[in-house]
């Protein structure tokens, strides 16, 4: 089954358009196909549903996605810490899962999301804010 959802953005004049972003998804999964790496860990993108943004990556164990999906709430295993955390316990910049995504090698994940604020530690709305706009490709 092929899954379409046209989203909606909010103009500055407060007039709702609809969004060039396009979400697709044809095939269901179960936390059973993921293959994690050795360490039991495996890479996870956040997407903010409503934009397109890619926001952050992170790591999972099997914890954190069955945490995950039985919460709506994204849980992540903190490599340096060693334990599950909760995106927002302590910032106050939660992310709702509307849905989880797996690659077609079953070893990466997306996970479409809306966030509360910014997502990454440094206050800036995505992780990935450095680019290499400045470097010559000659």
């Amino acid at each position: 089954m092929i899954v379409q959802i046209f989203l909606k953005t909010l103009r500055e004049d407060n007039t709702m358009v609809k969004n060039d972003y396009t979400i697709l998804s044809s095939e269901n999964f179960y936390p059973s196909d993921i293959k994690f790496n050795k360490d039991g860990l495996v890479p996870v993108i956040a997407q903010c549903v409503n934009t397109g943004t890619v926001l952050m990556m992170a790591w999972m164990n099997e914890e954190a996605v069955k945490k995950t999906i039985n919460t709506n709430n994204m849980y992540y295993f903190s490599r340096s810490r060693q334990k599950l955390w909760q995106k927002g316990e302590t910032s106050g910049h939660f992310q709702k899962l509307l849905e989880l995504r797996l690659d077609c090698d079953n070893d990466t994940m997306l996970a479409l999301i809306e966030q509360t604020g910014p997502a990454c530690h440094t206050g800036a709305a995505s992780c990935f804010f450095k680019s290499t706009n400045n470097i010559n490709n000659d």
